[in-house]
């Protein structure tokens, strides 16, 4: 039996608009993201670019918001994905857009979840999501629980796994293989917790070994390569 394996996907930074987070991007990082999508069930949308680098070979950004012009009725009647109804975040991410989250693709979502579940870990069920690209439709499971709420903080992160359930090739279709190269890639990734030693153990349960561990208070801290030189964003517990 194949062994679990488990890296960094994505990078998540949360805007009030995508236009906002476009703004922030340009201002911070130096690069204008590509335009991304709609998904639908979460009334949110994205833009994205490739942050991918031989040590992270499938890593890309993503800048989302919720989406003003979403469909109530395609809705899920579930919270938005990644504390996205929360008013505390809506409140901080209205100041500016600020690093939030970490996605992790993994080969197994449903050993990987229940990996975390028998560690007390409520990280919610694993769903299907897609989102339409001028390449094609993006398929993919993720978990996500019904509050949308992350856990710990926001340093343990969401698990997904690409490609329709059973796909003969799962990565055919992915934001990093379609998207084109941006000037920005991914250096590191660490994160800090109180509770870091539940953290760990979650980690190496799954085989994460992309992000460093340290005792601290809760951050996500993301190094980047860009245009303007090297820059840190720090999610601060958000």
């Amino acid at each position: 039996m194949a062994i679990l394996q488990t890296n960094i996907d994505h990078v998540v930074v949360a805007a009030r608009s995508l236009a906002e987070g476009t703004a922030w991007c340009e201002a911070t990082l130096g690069i204008t993201p590509q335009a991304g999508g709609e998904h639908e069930q979460f009334g949110t949308h994205n833009r994205l670019f490739k942050i991918a680098t031989p040590r992270y070979p499938s890593a890309y950004f993503e800048i989302i918001a919720v989406n003003p012009d979403a469909s109530v009725q395609k809705r899920s009647a579930n919270k938005r994905w990644f504390d996205l109804d929360d008013e505390g975040l809506q409140v901080s991410i209205a100041q500016q857009p600020a690093l939030i989250h970490v996605v992790v693709s993994t080969t197994d979502i449903q050993l990987a979840s229940h990996t975390w579940k028998t560690q007390g870990l409520d990280i919610g069920p694993v769903v299907h999501a897609q989102r339409q690209t001028d390449k094609g439709l993006l398929n993919w499971q993720i978990t996500v629980r019904n509050d949308g709420q992350r856990l710990f903080d926001g340093t343990l992160p969401t698990l997904i796994q690409w490609g329709e359930p059973n796909s003969a090739e799962p990565m055919r279709l992915h934001p990093s293989r379609i998207l084109p190269q941006s000037g920005v890639s991914l250096h590191s990734v660490s994160v800090s917790h109180p509770a870091i030693d539940k953290l760990t153990s979650a980690y190496k349960a799954v085989h994460l070994n992309d992000i460093e561990t340290i005792r601290g208070d809760a951050n996500i801290s993301v190094h980047l390569q860009t245009p303007k030189g090297l820059v840190v964003l720090q999610s601060r517990g958000l």
